[in-house]
């Protein structure tokens, strides 16, 4: 079969597009005929070895797939072949066939295309999990989303509605936060051009947000602070712009505030009853029509390298679905 396949760790122009041979499948995993395979930022932090999880080249990078179940191993017991699935993995979903973990393998709720598949359980996983375990974001609050026209930041924006927020999007274009605007944010902050915490002042009438929703880190991440209200929650999610913020402590004393780490991949592996109730939450809100990934391209395999690259660059917005 065909896959992406990462010899050496560095920048996604050393990838290489080649055959691989898969290795046999073990009693507690599946083998999966993939269809198509979420972009996640992670995925750009993993090939150059930065990212928490390490994987060692040979390797092929990527872990959110969706497709047809080919052979279940002989104890995993709620999956047959044939099902149609979406799958979180290690590594491996840049191929045209992966072998899963089979308690990171979901059967897809009635109605679910493949591509919405691919681009769903990385996004909305991570989100839920910060929104309502981390961030416990209620009715009537101010939820301010960083880096809003990203995967995990478009996500944001939606959940933050559905869980009764007013919903902040900043992002660094006009055009970014016309799709932010497109998926329900109620209030738009252009920080390429303005003063966010000038401007989260002036929105929250002094009052600030309640929670603040970060994949971007760096400076901005450093400002948003001081514009966080009495009692709010700072969410750590990840580092898009490269730096990592040094959060000024004596901002959470004065607010009575609290800076909180949103680590998903551990919560699934440490508390995986919680995250598959998020799950079924999400699933109903996708079946209710209430709840749509934004998927702006889809790109043959061979592509990925040019993918990862744009998403580097942060020119990706929402979800970009590879399909083999």
């Amino acid at each position: 079969m065909k896959a992406i396949v990462c010899k050496q760790l560095g920048m996604p122009e050393q990838l290489a597009f080649e055959d691989v041979t898969l290795p046999a499948v073990k009693p507690t995993e599946v083998k999966i005929q993939i269809k198509g395979a979420g972009v996640n930022f992670p995925d750009t932090l993993i090939i150059q070895g930065k990212y928490q999880l390490k994987a060692t080249p040979p390797f092929t990078p990527g872990g959110e797939v969706a497709g047809v179940v080919l052979e279940v191993g002989e104890k995993v017991k709620h999956l047959r072949a044939g099902d149609a699935v979406a799958a979180l993995v290690p590594t491996g979903a840049y191929a045209e066939e992966v072998i899963a973990p089979a308690d990171g393998v979901m059967p897809l709720p009635r109605g679910m295309d493949f591509k919405d598949a691919a681009a769903f359980p990385f996004v909305y996983g991570t989100t839920i999990h910060a929104l309502k375990q981390r961030g416990q974001l209620k009715s009537g609050e101010t939820l301010l989303v960083l880096g809003a026209s990203g995967g995990v930041g478009l996500a944001a924006v939606q959940l933050g509605k559905l869980m009764g927020a007013k919903v902040i999007a900043a992002a660094s274009s006009p055009e970014k936060l016309e799709v932010c605007k497109q998926h329900g944010a109620d209030m738009l902050i252009d920080y390429s051009k303005t003063s966010l915490k000038e401007e989260i002042k002036k929105l929250t009438k002094g009052q600030g947000a309640d929670v603040i929703y970060d994949p971007v880190g760096g400076a901005l991440g450093e400002e948003c602070l001081s514009c966080i209200a009495w009692n709010g929650r700072y969410l750590v999610i990840g580092f898009a712009s490269g730096p990592i913020p040094n959060l000024a402590a004596n901002r959470l004393l004065l607010k009575g505030a609290a800076a909180v780490g949103v680590f998903w991949g551990a919560f699934v592996m440490r508390e995986p009853k919680a995250n598959w109730e998020n799950f079924q939450q999400l699933f109903q809100w996708y079946g209710e029509g209430r709840l749509k990934p934004y998927i702006s391209q889809t790109a043959p395999l061979a592509d990925a390298p040019k993918i990862l690259r744009e998403m580097m660059e942060r020119k990706v917005t929402g979800k970009v679905v590879l399909t083999p």
